[in-house]
Order: structure tokens, then sequence, then C-alpha cells
């Protein structure tokens, strides 16, 4: 007649049978399912709510936002496109919006470079868009915690619609139309703010012009 196994010897054959079949169900069958039905009710979302231009040509993620500039000749600098909508500043990495690297500034509001870089970045944004510097609102010179909020406020968005029209030759009163069409408001009515998906708004842009 076979010896049995000491106490010790089976609680420990036990415990890794337990762990064997909580890996196969919680580390393979549980993600694989949800993946599967990922893919198949929210697919643009499970991979990365992707944009495209009319072209077909891959331009970002909806979730992500990022600069939108121009190259000079050299290659050396890059500035704000005048034909486009600008996002709010961003602290994410050295050129901003960087997806490895996201984060805020770091920096409080008793910081005297934080309080220096507001106010020049208002005085820049204000002359870029030819509007006072009262007109410019709070998201325009601040960024996000993440550092890649792809939104911007209706009021920032409506500050850059001369600059965008006339940079297009196009009315104000059509591109104002546009942001109004893309313009989202709180989400299930109540949380957060209304906003206006950048890069969304561009694409738009671009096609109408």
């Amino acid at each position: 007649m076979a010896k049995p196994f000491p106490t010790s010897v089976r609680n420990h054959l036990t415990g890794l049978r337990i762990l064997l079949i909580f890996t196969v169900l919680c580390g393979l069958a549980y993600p694989l399912a949800i993946t599967g039905i990922s893919q198949v009710a929210f697919s643009k979302q499970a991979n990365g709510s992707l944009l495209k231009d009319a072209h077909g040509n891959l331009v970002g993620s909806s979730l992500i936002g990022q600069n939108f500039t121009i190259v000079s000749k050299d290659g050396k600098t890059q500035s704000p496109d005048p034909k486009l909508f600008q996002s709010r500043p961003s602290a994410a990495g050295a050129d901003g919006y960087d997806p490895t690297a996201s984060a805020g500034t770091n920096q409080g509001t008793n910081s005297a470079t934080l309080v220096t870089n507001y106010t020049q970045l208002k005085s820049d944004i204000a002359k870029f868009n030819g509007v006072a510097e009262s007109a410019v609102p709070a998201d325009a010179i601040t960024s996000s915690g993440s550092g890649l909020d792809p939104d911007i406020s209706p009021a920032y968005a409506a500050v850059q619609v001369d600059r965008v029209a006339q940079a297009r030759g196009l009315s104000a009163d059509k591109v104002r139309a546009l942001v109004k069409q893309y313009t989202q408001d709180r989400t299930l009515g109540f949380l957060g703010e209304p906003r206006v998906n950048v890069l969304e708004l561009n694409l738009a842009l671009t096609q109408l012009s």
C-alpha cells in the first residue's frame, strides 16, 4: 500500500494546482476573452482611436494631443501653423505630447518660473491670434496633468477662429460653425466640461478647405 504524502507536501501540491488553474483563467482566458470582445464591440477604441486624413494617412489618435506646427526651410525651427487650431501647452517630453513621458510642469503657483512662462505665453498667444491678452483663456497657457490632453475649451477654439479663417481664406462664420459642430458636451451631461478635440477639428477643417 502506497504511503500517503506528508500533509505539508499535499498542501504545497494543492497550492500549485490552484496557482496553475488561476494562471490559466486570469492570465490567459480572461485577457483573451476581453480582447476578443473589445475587438468586436469597440474595435476603434481598442486599437487606439486612430485617425486618418482624407488620403488614408495615419495622423494621430483622438486620445492623445499633438503639436500643429510648420518647420522652417532649413528644418531647424518650428512655429505654430496659422492655418490650424492649436492645442493647449504640454510638458510631456522635450517637445511636448510625448506619450512615453506623460507629466505636468510640477511647478507650484508660487513658482517665479511658472509665472514668467505663463505671462510670456499669454502675450504670444494673444499676438498670434490678434486678440487682447484678457481674451486668452486659462487652458491656452496651462498644460494638463498628463501633458497629453487632446482637447481644448470652446473658449480657446473661439479665440482662434478669426486667425484660422483668415489664413485659409474662409469666412469666420463657416469656421465658427465647424467649431460648434465639433464641440462635445459634458460626458453624460454632467461630467467634465464642454470640449473640442483639436485633431478631429483640424481634419474636418482641412477637408472643408
